[in-house]
């Protein structure tokens, strides 16, 4: 499915999201700067996450209580390697039954499990996006 979006429709696309995709483990694929982790702060909220959400670009991993029980938010743009994610436990988040969220999942390609949902953001313009998803 495709859809066209700006910021404010963000809440509405975050619900279909949450509504639509297969799997609990959830790719984000996009360019720097298209909006990854402001579409998943409002797919956390939506979820119901009352903590400050924010990238986890230093810590790799976020963790988050919510209304769904919890949810891990990983950004591997600054890995140099997938044993780097090896060494924080990845794999075993993804034996979970949480949301996870994962930016920048290329750089963890050979650890990622079979059964997961993409998400692939592309920018139209200043103000507009588009999205696809699984």
């Amino acid at each position: 499915m495709m859809l066209v979006y700006t910021l404010e429709d963000l809440p509405n696309i975050a619900e279909q999201l949450i509504s639509n995709v297969k799997h609990k483990i959830v790719l984000f694929e996009a360019s720097m700067g298209t909006g990854k982790t402001t579409l998943i702060k409002e797919i956390c909220k939506q979820l119901g996450v009352q903590d400050v959400i924010s990238s986890p670009t230093y810590s790799l991993v976020n963790e988050y209580e919510s209304n769904n029980g919890l949810v891990y938010h990983f950004d591997f743009y600054r890995i140099e390697n997938e044993e780097e994610a090896y060494h924080i436990g990845f794999e075993e988040y993804l034996d979970s039954d949480a949301w996870i969220f994962i930016e920048w999942p290329d750089k963890v390609i050979n650890l990622l499990p079979e059964n997961v949902s993409k998400i692939k953001i592309d920018i139209l313009d200043n103000q507009k996006r588009s999205l696809s998803y699984n």
